[in-house]
């Protein structure tokens, strides 16, 4: 898969994101770290998120209006 990523330099850090995957933004000291993260990031938000296996919790799923 390949996406349309944005790197700013943000004082010491690099900022990154890519609206192809919306929510997924990190940052990173340098900028090849700034890549490999946003892989990563992007990587988790594609897998699918199993409640049932998330720690015994009180959980609330609302739908909210922004």
């Amino acid at each position: 898969m390949k996406v349309k990523a944005t790197f700013v330099k943000d004082g010491d850090w690099w900022v990154a994101w890519t609206d192809d995957v919306p929510g997924a933004m990190t940052q990173g000291k340098t900028l090849e770290e700034a890549k490999e993260n946003l892989v990563d990031a992007i990587k988790e938000m594609m897998q699918p998120v199993d409640i049932s296996k998330l720690p015994e919790r009180e959980v609330v799923l609302e739908e909210i209006e922004v």
